[in-house]
């Protein structure tokens, strides 16, 4: 090959290169396989070594190059790099466009809002289509040029296409661009082009680099952000290449043409600047709303992460108009997803007495709005945990709330302590009956030894009606505590005697609610055996061993008289419950309770239609949208399936939901395979076929 040759196969193929780098991080398409992308880069190197004088900075091999830098120059903003107003509810959403409204009266908002990135917003200069300089934001005034490093990232183009190029994209993907606006564009785009964006990295590539640093005994990463950061301003590019960033562009600083922010992003994409396909036009707030609220559902399926959406004032006229304010543009604003950590402060602490009698310490702290709620309570759970917290009535502390968890203390912040705070001392007496509180041998719970307390009274009854159980509708707390106050009940057995005549002479109650009761009280009478025993409360007995004691004996008076050995049969109960269970059905009160029950329920043993997931465990986390969990649990057990509280290596399958809490990630560790609710939908139907 002579040096001509040479040079016309090297200007092809850096165009081919630049062409299938478009499809797959612009258009999210390929057309040719990794392995043949890659094989058209070897080539390239190959012919640029050979003829060197041919190699250009645009150049798909010059990603990675030179020596590292000894330090990074600073880089001086022309047009500052501001930040973005937080909101965090709708209310503070419409307080945001009543405020702007008020500058510009009269003038009618339409919106554009993009998936907010967790990660690293930076600065693309591009002179006669050529990336000269790529800085961080820095102060939002003065930043740091890394240039070397953001070459590395292949979803920023090196140089823009050329006007031949753009409109055979353009006729490819069958994009509708006005001919005016594309010819100012080409007019433009061949002098000073500034685009911004956000450099951030992939779930994936997050979990294979945490894997690394475990195998290398060093410790994981924190977050992305922080990964994104640190490997944009490694000296080295080598290094920053290794860790597989990813970049969307989301403004264009400079004028190319474009009337409103929806242009903006039209005019990136056919830059070659990718930008992410989830965001969107909205023409009011309502619709600014349910973006919102899909986004913040379908995040945990994104590739990457979010913490919330950027609204825009669509009309860059208006934009304009609107001005700063501070340190922020008053035209834009992020809707945040709500934090699932928050700081509160400890009040008081109070006992609750539990069905079992257990005491269980509950800290009442200031209230504090987490993950979408309003928390006033966090279970301390025992003594023990107290200790290790080392957490005192009135300590800062560190609220946690992920996903569907349920809150609770991870952190006390004893830095901010003022000398007043008080040790929390557990009771002598039990708070509702004042009788003696006892310490079992080997447990960290306190418990009221009085079986009549009115308190354990309220709450096994409340076990008993609750949905999981027997499923009493409308059997709330408030009717409970009023049938126990008037003597009509000292047990849930009792309620099966009750006559609408007992009813309807209480306060509140008026015929057709007294009806109401009687009818969910007598609907509850057939039961499936498993809710029954799960509706019994016997100690270490949750909702999966019920089902297992159900599936595997089949009648309760079977279970009534069976040994500890017989129970430990069965898997996933060991020696403690076991004892326990034994423990219950030996109590002459729990048998007087179990006996007048029989008289008034009719138990069935759940239905198998067939046992093709017989062996399988299965564990759900997050919110499923096409089921609730429990009925996607009811499936499972259908098909012979055991459904587990828990993550182990035994774990088969996790089903993954929307908003997944901490079992996603042990899970990804221990290697158990992932469902998400598309992929258990198929194989449901694979079973029900089998039946």
């Amino acid at each position: 090959m002579d040096v001509k040759q040479a040079e016309q196969r090297i200007n092809k193929l850096k165009k081919e290169i630049e062409y299938h780098r478009y499809l797959y991080h612009v258009l999210d398409r390929q057309e040719i396989s990794d392995g043949a992308l890659d094989s058209l880069k070897h080539e390239l190197f190959k012919l640029e070594q050979e003829f060197p004088q041919f190699i250009t900075a645009d150049s798909p091999t010059q990603r990675v190059g030179g020596e590292p830098l000894p330090e990074f120059q600073k880089w001086t903003h022309q047009v500052p790099m501001l930040s973005i107003e937080d909101v965090f509810s709708s209310e503070e959403l419409l307080d945001w466009k009543n405020r702007i409204q008020k500058l510009v009266p009269g003038e009618k908002f339409d919106y554009y809002a993009e998936i907010k990135m967790d990660g690293l917003a930076v600065t693309l200069i591009y002179e006669n289509r050529e990336l000269k300089i790529g800085a961080t934001r820095g102060d939002g005034q003065v930043g740091e040029n890394v240039t070397h490093n953001l070459k590395t990232i292949e979803a920023i183009p090196l140089r823009f296409p050329e006007e031949k190029e753009v409109r055979e994209m353009i006729k490819k993907i069958d994009l509708d661009f006005d001919e005016k606006k594309l010819n100012i564009l080409f007019s433009k785009i061949k002098e000073r082009v500034e685009i911004r964006g956000e450099v951030f990295m992939g779930k994936k590539v997050f979990d294979e680099l945490n894997k690394k640093q475990e195998s290398a005994g060093l410790p994981p990463f924190a977050n992305p952000r922080n990964v994104s950061a640190g490997s944009i301003r490694q000296l080295d590019p080598k290094i920053t290449a290794s860790r597989k960033l990813d970049f969307f562009g989301y403004a264009l600083i400079s004028n190319l043409g474009q009337e409103n922010h929806e242009e903006s992003h039209e005019i990136l994409k056919l830059l070659g600047i990718k930008v992410n396909p989830e965001n969107k036009y909205c023409a009011n707030l309502d619709e600014v709303k349910k973006y919102h609220e899909y986004v913040g559902k379908k995040r945990s399926k994104f590739s990457y992460w979010s913490d919330g959406i950027v609204i825009n004032i669509n009309d860059n006229k208006i934009f304009d108009r609107l001005g700063t304010v501070g340190k922020t543009r008053r035209g834009m604003v992020a809707f945040k997803f709500p934090a699932e950590e928050a700081t509160t402060i400890v009040r008081e602490v109070i006992w609750q007495v539990g069905r079992t009698g257990a005491l269980t310490p509950v800290a009442v702290m200031d209230p504090v709005p987490i993950a979408g709620t309003t928390v006033t309570h966090s279970t301390l759970h025992n003594l023990d945990e107290i200790e290790r917290l080392g957490v005192k009535i009135g300590d800062t502390v560190v609220i946690e709330k992920a996903g569907d968890i349920i809150p609770k203390i991870v952190k006390v912040l004893p830095n901010l302590r003022t000398g007043k705070e008080k040790s929390i001392v557990a009771p002598k007496k039990c708070p509702m009956c004042d009788t003696e509180l006892v310490r079992k041998s080997g447990e960290v719970a306190i418990y009221c030894s009085n079986q009549k307390c009115f308190a354990r009274s309220l709450k096994k009854i409340k076990h008993f009606v609750s949905k999981k159980a027997m499923n009493i509708d409308g059997l709330g707390d408030k009717i409970i505590e009023k049938l126990l106050e008037v003597g009509l009940i000292r047990d849930a057995a009792d309620l099966y005697e009750l006559e609408i005549g007992d009813i309807l002479p209480l306060e509140r109650f008026a015929e057709k609610s007294s009806v109401n009761l009687i009818e969910a009280i007598d609907k509850s009478r057939k039961a499936p055996l498993a809710r029954f025993i799960f509706a019994l409360g016997i100690r270490h007995v949750g909702e999966e061993t019920a089902i297992d004691l159900a599936n595997n004996f089949g009648d309760i008076l079977k279970i009534k008289n069976l040994k500890k050995e017989d129970l430990e049969t069965v898997q996933d109960v060991g020696g403690v419950m076991a004892e326990s269970i034994v423990e219950w059905f030996q109590d002459k009160n729990n048998v007087d309770f179990l006996e007048r029950l029989l008289k008034n329920v009719d138990l069935s043993k759940p239905k198998v239609i067939n046992k093709v997931w017989r062996g399988l465990k299965f564990i759900l986390t997050g919110t499923l949208e096409k089921m609730t969990r429990d009925e996607a649990k009811e499936k499972i057990r259908l098909f012979g399936g055991d459904v587990v509280s828990s993550v182990s290596k035994e774990t088969d399958y996790l089903i993954l939901g929307a908003d997944p809490g901490s079992k996603y990630e042990k899970a990804k560790k221990l290697g158990v395979k992932i469902l998400n609710e598309g992929d258990f939908l198929k194989i449901l139907e694979i079973a029900e076929k089998s039946k």
